[in-house]
């Protein structure tokens, strides 16, 4: 017994942990699909979320396009495949790392954000002095920003596809002396609704998470600075595990035969 004890022990409080996180999401989604709204602290939460993450978005696609186009190139080269490139860039740019990328670089940038915002409000009862004025604390802190979240991660994916093919094209044109026209034509040619969807299905599900990691850690931090600190921590650890888990099911959902 003495040894199961540990082992008890963390799984209980994994389940507490789930319990509280599952509470507080369908407490967040209610006051999501519920009126009041502040449409003035959803815009804000907007602009921050997309247009001030489009730079970061945006280098680490064009990169990951170049990067992809150039790797492909080195393995196909060894079969004489190397016509498929447009393929796979469009393809895998798409489907999995256009969003992929996007969500874990949001999570590091906003995740982390919010969690400090709210946080530091917890831990100088800023949270409790809305309550005092009977201002809804979900309504006015949580709910604006999973509702920017949800709306601005596709078209920050979206962007990230665009940026991340034409990167693609850039190194396979200019580098690789493909022709450009050609290129084009069979990236068109390959471009499949289904996979841009699942891209765009992804990315609100993994704007849902970040917002939903940040707001929770830095709604139930304790204990000053270190508290703060440690729920920045957590909620970009945790919403990068949750992100790349709900990748695999939703994969599974769109393309599993």
């Amino acid at each position: 017994m003495p040894i199961l004890q540990p082992l008890g022990r963390t799984f209980l409080a994994f389940l507490a942990a789930a319990g509280r996180l599952v509470i507080f999401a369908g407490t967040a989604l209610r006051h999501c699909v519920t009126p009041p709204w502040y449409p003035r602290l959803i815009g804000r939460q907007m602009l921050d979320i997309g247009y001030y993450s489009l730079p970061v978005v945006g280098l680490t696609a064009i990169f990951t396009g170049m990067v992809l186009a150039l790797q492909s190139y080195t393995g196909f080269a060894r079969f004489s495949a190397e016509s498929a490139i447009p393929q796979v860039v469009i393809v895998s740019i798409t489907r999995e790392l256009g969003p992929v990328m996007a969500g874990l670089m949001v999570a590091g940038r906003i995740g982390a954000a919010m969690a400090a915002e709210i946080g530091t409000m917890r831990v100088t009862e800023q949270i409790d002095a809305l309550d005092t004025l009977a201002t809804n604390s979900f309504k006015y802190l949580v709910a604006p920003r999973i509702l920017a979240g949800v709306t601005m991660m596709p078209l920050l994916v979206l962007v990230a596809d665009i940026i991340g093919v034409f990167g693609g094209f850039l190194v396979s044109v200019y580098k690789l002396d493909f022709n450009a026209a050609t290129y084009l034509q069979n990236t068109v040619d390959q471009l499949v609704f289904q996979d841009v969807f699942s891209g765009v299905v992804k990315a609100a599900v993994f704007g849902f998470l970040v917002t939903l990691m940040g707001c929770y850690h830095g709604y139930q931090s304790r204990g000053g600075a270190q508290g703060v600190g440690s729920a920045t921590t957590n909620a970009v650890v945790s919403a990068s595990i949750l992100l790349l888990c709900f990748n695999y099911f939703i994969t599974e959902l769109f393309f599993a035969r």
